[in-house]
C-alpha cells in the first residue's frame, strides 16, 4: 500500500513539475510574440492613438477657423457691395 501511495506521490510530484515548465514556455512564447510584434509595427509607419487624437483636434481647429473667416469674409463682401 505504502508502494502505491509513492508511486502517486511521484506522478502528483512529476505533473506539477510539468505544469510548471508548460507555464513557464507559454510566458517565454508570450513574451517573444509580443517583441516580434512591437519591433513589426514599429517598422511601420503607424500612427499612435495619442499622435491621431492630435492632429484630429488640429484638424477640427482648422476647419473652425476656417468657417470663420468664411464668416468674415462674407461679411466684408456684403459691405464692400454697398
Amino acid at each position: 500500500m505504502q508502494t502505491k501511495n509513492k508511486i502517486l506521490d511521484d506522478i502528483s510530484q512529476l505533473m506539477t513539475n510539468a505544469m510548471g515548465v508548460a507555464q513557464g514556455a507559454k510566458d517565454e512564447a508570450n513574451t517573444a510574440i509580443s517583441g516580434l510584434l512591437d519591433r513589426w509595427l514599429a517598422e511601420r509607419d503607424f500612427v499612435t492613438r495619442e499622435e491621431f487624437d492630435v492632429v484630429r483636434d488640429m484638424a477640427q481647429k482648422a476647419r473652425e477657423e476656417n468657417e470663420d473667416l468664411k464668416k468674415r469674409l462674407e461679411a466684408l463682401e456684403e459691405v464692400l457691395k454697398k
